[in-house]
């Protein structure tokens, strides 16, 4: 799973997913990308399954870039504990999506590959998403 090797500090704010995307907004490595549609936290656990689903469609052809990275830690106490006692331990990392953001590029293969290696990442994403192609 993708996680930051270090980090300023442990645990964080929730935050808040407002507004669309002003950066990593358009194409900029591969030919294809997918974009999100809708704002989302994408955890490390589904970006690598749309990364490994991309790559076997395309039979471990052409190039895939993954240009969202999980930097957020999300806390969770256990279950059944009381209120209070402070924040629970960090569980797992997240990226936050916004929309317009471009999740993955691909390079090196045709359109229609492209499009069906997108629409089955797609579905291991728990957000809406579009395709786009480099002008």
């Amino acid at each position: 799973m993708l996680s930051p090797k270090r980090t300023k500090y442990r645990k964080s704010f929730k935050g808040r997913r407002k507004g669309f995307a002003s950066r990593a907004n358009f194409v900029a490595f591969g030919d294809f990308g997918l974009q999100a549609a809708e704002d989302c936290a994408l955890t490390s656990r589904q970006i690598e399954a749309s990364r490994i689903a991309i790559s076997r469609s395309v039979k471990r052809g052409g190039k895939v870039w993954v240009r969202a990275f999980p930097h957020k830690p999300v806390s969770k106490k256990p279950a059944e504990v009381r209120m209070g006692s402070g924040k629970g331990n960090p569980e797992f990392w997240v990226a936050v999506v916004k929309p317009g953001q471009v999740i993955f590029e691909i390079n090196g293969v045709t359109r229609e590959q492209a499009l069906e290696a997108f629409r089955l990442a797609g579905h291991k994403l728990p957000l809406r998403t579009k395709f786009l192609a480099r002008e």
